[in-house]
């Protein structure tokens, strides 16, 4: 049995994406960072504008992932 993990084993980047983006499309980028990066959506906040505001996070102790380019 694992035990709970806390922020302490997580690394977070916010990342805030344009209204004009489709939600299709945000949701596709989303998961190429995932596939290709490690990173996973933690937490996802719509704005009155249209934008959204997002949080991804990933386990540390992954030195050999690369990091997100923005």
């Amino acid at each position: 049995m694992s035990a709970a993990l806390s922020d302490d084993d997580y690394d977070y980047r916010p990342l805030r994406i344009d209204p004009s983006m489709s939600r299709s499309a945000t949701a596709a980028m989303l998961s190429i960072r995932a596939e290709f990066t490690g990173w996973e959506l933690a937490r996802s906040l719509k704005y009155a504008d249209g934008s959204r505001q997002v949080w991804l996070r990933r386990r540390r102790g992954h030195p050999l992932l690369p990091d997100l380019s923005l």
